[in-house]
């Protein structure tokens, strides 16, 4: 995603969550979405296998 984008997108959802992001603020909220925007990428691009199963749930 383009730098701009990510400022629109910065933009865009500090006005729908009625959420002040302060200029000063904006550089530091582009990296954290980049670095989460990598992460999220390398989990959608793993291939699972079509019989895949979660995991099992065990409470103690």
């Amino acid at each position: 995603m383009a730098e701009d984008s990510l400022d629109d997108y910065i933009d865009a959802a500090s006005k729908a969550l009625r959420l002040p992001v302060k200029e000063a603020w904006k550089p530091a909220v582009r990296a954290n979405l980049e670095v989460s925007m990598r992460l999220a990428r390398l989990v959608d691009e793993f291939a699972l296998p079509d019989d895949a199963e979660p995991a099992d749930v065990f409470t103690a």
